[in-house]
């Protein structure tokens, strides 16, 4: 089963791309669902969980929200501009309710939990608003809209994690797909929402997950990847009571071990929790990817403190260190950088830069400030600096990580490396791309190889975003 999904995240600068719908699903006689998804890959895996939820409630899919008698937003609150896309999108959703009255239109994930009071009463352009842990009661919010009512659930759980739920793999290649290991944060960062919206930290137990990472293989998946707020504090179980307590460097050994050509990432790492056991996790096991990303956030110790990060611009610098001791040179390392925070100074911004000179991160996402209501920066601090200097700013931070990510690529050049294919490259049909150990994207020619193959390909040239090469034999199917 398939279900219609646009995905829209700051990941990769909004591109945007939308699953088609076979042709049998299309000829059901029901109701027909239509999604879009907003933001973070957590928000892409609780569309899955949504989708399968909606599955069970006697809903087909459509391609297009023309033909929708539901259309789901799934959202994102972490900065102003996603919001904004959400609202010029439900402006363009009310005029084609219009047309077709019987429209219901939902609000589902951060924003309906930050804004379910606006979204209903003020602008009066939604008729379900879903909070992340009530996907399980869309049914009867549904039930109850079809009335006329609006329907609201965006009640927190500190339980759900929706381990019993088999997610529908939505948008999929059939190669790639993700995990979710725990939900929530409890990290209280002081220019995030994510707190306020998706509660305390919960983690799923182990054996779900595994079991889960064996379906996926079985079914003719090579890659998952953990989510997480921050996978590296998950912890499941109670050895105080008596209980087998893990922690992510073991789950992480588990989900290695089923089997060897399934590789296995994560995201994302707090670098106050990321230990030294999963460093040697990752060295010991050949399929958990090279490859971690540890938001920065700012190179200036000051700024760090007033976002309340927990660590310092030398403890961060330590810690790449130690990543760079235990797995080597190689290893890929993106950031998240935020420029512009409150009372940021020019020579505070320039520590920024010189962090990043430091540690010359291979990618990177990188925001100017944006203030969210609600949270503690935005009830304590001032957000003083001008948008022109905040974008001036985030400017350099991009040229420098371009140039970065460039001399990491050029590394790469003249070496062997295995490729998870993943499908047809973008700018050529004679083409195939994948993703190496560090997640490096990777174009070959085609030949005979096939989505789900490791092919071993040597890299003879590099843009700062891409690898190109040849192959030079195949691995594995």
């Amino acid at each position: 089963m398939s279900i219609a999904l646009k995905i829209l995240t700051s990941e990769d600068k909004e591109a945007c791309e939308t699953v088609k719908v076979s042709e049998e699903e299309v000829s059901l006689d029901k109701k027909k669902l239509f999604i879009e998804s907003y933001g973070c890959q957590m928000n892409f895996s609780d569309s899955e969980i949504v989708a399968s939820v909606m599955r069970g409630a006697g809903f087909a899919t459509t391609a297009s929200e023309q033909d929708a008698d539901l259309i789901f937003l799934n959202t994102c609150a972490i900065r102003d501009n996603a919001e904004q896309k959400v609202r010029n999108r439900l402006q363009q959703l009310n005029h084609l309710k219009k047309k077709k009255p019987g429209l219901l239109i939902g609000v589902l994930g951060c924003m309906a939990e930050r804004l379910k009071a606006k979204l209903l009463e003020e602008e009066k352009m939604v008729d379900i608003v879903t909070g992340p842990d009530a996907y399980r009661d869309l049914p009867r919010l549904i039930e109850e809209a079809e009335t006329g009512q609006k329907a609201v659930n965006v009640l927190l759980s500190r339980e759900e994690t929706y381990a019993d739920i088999s997610p529908i793999r939505l948008n999929s290649n059939g190669v790639t797909a993700f995990i979710s290991i725990m939900r929530g944060c409890n990290n209280m960062c002081s220019f995030c929402v994510v707190p306020f919206t998706r509660g305390r930290e919960r983690s799923r137990d182990p054996h779900s997950i595994v079991r889960e990472a064996e379906e996926l293989f079985a079914q003719g998946y090579r890659e998952v990847t953990l989510l997480g707020q921050n996978v590296d504090s998950y912890h499941y179980g109670n050895a105080q009571n008596g209980e087998q307590s893990y922690d992510f460097a073991e789950l992480l050994g588990m989900v290695a071990r089923v089997h060897p050509d399934l590789r296995v990432r994560f995201s994302t790492s707090h670098p106050k929790d990321i230990t030294d056991r999963v460093l040697y996790a990752m060295r010991d096991h050949e399929n958990v990817c090279n490859y971690i990303h540890l938001p920065a956030q700012s190179g200036n110790s000051r700024i760090l403190e007033l976002m309340n990060r927990t660590y310092d611009r030398e403890w961060y610098m330590q810690k790449i260190d130690r990543i760079r001791a235990i797995l080597g040179e190689d290893c890929g390392i993106s950031h998240d950088m935020i420029t512009g925070f409150c009372t940021e100074t020019e020579a505070e911004h320039q520590d920024t830069l010189t962090l990043m000179e430091y540690v010359r991160y291979d990618y990177g996402y990188m925001f100017a400030y944006s203030e969210r209501p609600g949270t503690p920066a935005a009830k304590k601090l001032q957000d003083d600096i001008p948008y022109d200097v905040k974008l001036r700013r985030l400017n350099e931070v991009i040229a420098l990580q371009q140039k970065h990510s460039l001399e990491r690529n050029q590394r790469l050049v003249g070496r062997v490396h295995k490729v998870l294919v993943e499908g047809t490259s973008k700018r050529s049909d004679g083409d195939l791309q994948g993703r190496n150990d560090q997640n490096k994207v990777v174009v070959f020619p085609r030949k005979d190889f096939n989505k789900g193959d490791y092919v071993h390909v040597l890299v003879t040239e590099c843009t700062a975003a891409t690898l190109i090469g040849h192959s030079v034999e195949e691995v594995a199917a």
